[in-house]
């Protein structure tokens, strides 16, 4: 199934002097359902300011729900380790950011590679939720293969996430257990952290902010609350917020 422009894989090099005389380079991951149209902007506002960014589109994404199906998320964290170690040959420095599912992804990418991480940009982030259904997806995902939607759930008037109409539960089943193995490894997970979390989120449970707040061991750890924003933050009223201070996190964190 073809796919669409807006949510095609984005990638943009580092300014010819850099940040700082330095090659910093950004990973945004895009969310669950979702692709690289819900992170462009942020990418775009990052590559302006010099960074090299990269927006890779997860198996499955950007074209049909029944696509998302057949994918799970090892084939999603195999597509972030590639685009990671990409801009890892092309940088002195890489940071990784993520929006809700993508920031269960950044987690695991700080996990798996370590210090090649040098910090973590996370937007409403999901390693959890309260749901009851979810317990039933082992089961429900054999008998009915999708949900009604979870997306686009934005407060700014006009704005509208590019995101499936419905939510495949057999990817989704697989999405429940890759959080479910990154939340019991938080504890490892020392880089500094910057959260952005929505007051409102009507998608994502308040506690994973929570669950990740009080387990990463993270010395620098910061927790910023949106209020004019629902879920898919990087798209609504406070994307601005956003943008300036991730610039600012990556800044300081390269300086120091």
């Amino acid at each position: 199934m073809p796919i669409a422009p807006e949510d095609e894989a984005f990638e943009a090099p580092a300014g010819p002097d850099g940040v700082d005389g330095r090659r910093i380079g950004v990973l945004l991951c895009h969310g669950f359902t979702g692709g690289p149209s819900s992170m462009r902007p942020w990418a775009e506002h990052l590559n302006a300011l010099g960074y090299a960014v990269s927006v890779p589109r997860w198996p499955g994404h950007g074209t049909s729900w029944q696509d998302c199906n057949t994918t799970q998320y090892t084939d999603w964290f195999a597509a972030a380790v590639s685009a990671f170690e990409k801009l890892q040959t092309e940088c002195d420095e890489v940071f990784v950011t993520g929006l809700s599912m993508g920031g269960c992804l950044a987690l695991n990418l700080a996990l798996e590679m370590g210090r090649d991480v040098q910090g973590l940009v996370l937007v409403n982030p999901a390693v959890a939720t309260d749901r009851k259904d979810v317990l039933l997806l082992p089961v429900l995902k054999h008998v009915v293969p999708s949900f009604p939607a979870i997306g686009n759930d934005i407060k700014k008037p006009g704005a509208a996430e590019r995101a499936y109409p419905r939510t495949p539960l057999k990817a989704a089943h697989s999405m429940f257990q890759g959080m479910r193995s990154v939340r019991g490894r938080l504890p490892e997970v020392t880089q500094p952290l910057l959260m952005f979390r929505s007051r409102t989120d009507r998608v994502v449970d308040p506690s994973s902010g929570r669950i990740i707040m009080t387990t990463v061991s993270s010395r620098d750890l910061t927790e910023q609350i949106l209020e004019d924003s629902y879920h898919v933050a990087t798209l609504d009223n406070d994307a601005p917020t956003i943008f300036e201070g991730s610039a600012d996190f990556i800044r300081r964190v390269s300086a120091g």
